[in-house]
């Protein structure tokens, strides 16, 4: 099984990605060494394995190891300015580019769309999100961008926003390149 999902990734990445199975939290994929790192969990079915593999792989396509002649540390940092909080910039840079690769993903490959539908459903189901007993709308805006994002667009979750903020995740929506990604963060920031 973790021989299939390695091809798979390295079929839908059209290139010979390193794929690591490990006992880790998550999926991850590093853009600069190429490792797509799939967890080891007991009890996931292939359409979780296939939502993973779809995501990260997302990543492999569409997210660039630098920008502009800058590296990630580099880009968090100019986003943040003099003593920024670059981590809640990683935070908001991940979730609007997390939405963007899975869009471009089951625009690129309309098949995997029943496995990201069935893959976040069961991950609900599990509680993966830690959203179990309470009300996703109680959540700060950053974290109901990505459950909208996640749950919210399969209609798992009934996540709102007020005027404002329906208009970055409109903007998050369409998000076409790795600069429209870059500008909705620094704005997102500010905000």
């Amino acid at each position: 099984q973790h021989e299939i999902k390695s091809q798979l990734a390295k079929l839908l990445a059209t290139e010979d990605l390193v794929v690591e199975h490990k006992q880790v939290e998550t999926a991850s994929f590093n853009v600069e060494t190429r490792v797509l790192v799939l967890p080891l969990w007991e009890k996931a079915s292939n359409s979780i394995y296939d939502m993973l593999v779809g995501h990260e792989v997302g990543h492999a396509l569409y997210t660039p190891a630098e920008h502009d002649g800058q590296e990630l540390p580099e880009l968090l940092t100019d986003i943040a300015g003099n003593g920024g909080d670059e981590m809640l910039v990683k935070a908001l840079l991940n979730i609007v580019e997390d939405a963007r690769i899975e869009r471009k993903m089951k625009e690129q490959f309309p098949g995997l769309r029943r496995d990201f539908a069935q893959g976040y459903k069961e991950l609900s189901h599990r509680d993966l999100f830690q959203i179990a007993g309470t009300d996703v709308n109680d959540a700060i805006f950053i974290d109901r961008i990505n459950l909208h994002f996640k749950l919210g667009i399969l209609g798992i979750e009934d996540v709102k926003f007020n005027a404002e903020e329906q208009a970055f995740v409109d903007e998050i929506a369409t998000t076409d390149t790795f600069e429209d990604v870059l500008d909705v963060t620094r704005r997102l920031y500010d905000y």
